[in-house]
């Protein structure tokens, strides 16, 4: 592809560089040569696009001009992104219902679907257009799923929730499996807490491998328009989860979390039942969150607190054995 064809696509300037040059892919900026498209967002990688092979690299409107063609835009990274979409087309797969597939008479499932081998759709199903559900895909009785579903091998949706358009299941994720609720007899026995309340997960939804969210025994758990759960997540029963948030890998949040809109949990942070999580907050990797964070913030730690209060804790922590032996002097110290 012509880089003015790309650029044109991009809604980016080209600077320095022939409209004419072919490019036949993208790679990062220290691996790319030539023919490549590659980008810098992150400054670190400054040094990196002076010398890189690549022949055009995407970076800011402000950006210092370097040897390579430019392709010049407001966000580097998400204009990389994009380009990354006229490259690499996803697999279209064909309507039609393989024939080791399993699905209930009393199911409907709407124009242009793809259903996979040993698909099992169960009784009173509804599912939108142009689904496509890969191999060993289980659907459980009374789901309701919208438009351009698209569940790959092995994940499984439980009876009774409720999915919007757009929703995408990565590889062995199970939407409404039972939540985490049992209570304590008098013999000290665990007694099991029926959960027969729904997942709702709304539009634009995308949940990758191996993760969970669990359906509650009052209420719902639901997860809001254009949430993002990574890898290994497990969202426990009754918790809500605000619009555009991103739960990073293995993220745990306990039963009746409150996240809000937009924020931000990195990797293997926790997060106590009952807490709420303000809109736009952000937590960093491995903090555990056991009391509630107000909107905007950003804290780290465990138990989770103000960032930069945090940064100071972490500073003094290699210090603490001189400063405990400065204090055990001092009070030997005769006044």
């Amino acid at each position: 592809m012509k880089l003015s064809a790309i650029a044109s696509s991009l809604h980016a300037r080209l600077e320095n560089g022939s409209p004419d040059t072919e490019i036949t892919g993208l790679n990062g900026i220290e691996q790319a040569g030539p023919g490549d498209l590659t980008f810098v967002s992150n400054p670190k990688y400054s040094g990196a696009a002076r010398t890189t092979k690549a022949s055009a690299v995407i970076v800011s409107e402000d950006f210092p001009a370097i040897q390579a063609a430019m392709l010049r835009a407001k966000d580097p990274y998400l204009t990389f992104a994009r380009a990354l979409e006229l490259f690499h087309q996803p697999v279209r797969y064909a309507p039609g219902v393989h024939p080791t597939a399993v699905v209930d008479r009393t199911a409907k499932v709407g124009n242009g679907a793809h259903i996979g081998p040993y698909v099992v759709v169960g009784e009173d199903v509804e599912i939108g257009a142009n689904a496509v559900l890969l191999a060993h895909v289980v659907i459980y009785r009374g789901v309701r799923i919208g438009d351009n579903f698209f569940a790959h091998a092995h994940s499984v949706v439980r009876e009774d929730c409720r999915l919007g358009n757009n929703v995408l299941l990565q590889n062995g994720v199970v939407i409404g499996a039972d939540g985490f609720g049992f209570a304590k007899t008098a013999e000290g026995r665990w007694h099991k807490i029926p959960q027969p309340a729904p997942v709702v997960i709304e539009d634009d939804v995308e949940v990758q491998a191996n993760s969970c969210i669990d359906r509650a025994s009052v209420g719902e758990t639901r997860i809001g328009r254009g949430v993002k759960v990574d890898n290994l997540v497990q969202v426990g029963h009754g918790s809500h989860v605000g619009e555009d948030a991103l739960l990073c890998a293995q993220v745990g949040l306990a039963g009746s979390s409150e996240i809000g809109n937009r924020v931000i949990l990195t990797g293997q942070v926790g997060v106590v039942g009952h807490c709420k999580v303000g809109d736009n907050a952000i937590v960093t990797p491995q903090s555990g969150v056991a009391g509630d964070i107000p909107a905007g913030a950003v804290v780290s730690g465990a138990p989770a607190v103000d960032h930069k209060l945090w940064l100071k804790y972490s500073a003094i922590l290699p210090r603490l054995p001189e400063i405990a032996r400065a204090v055990r002097a001092s009070k030997k110290t005769p006044e």
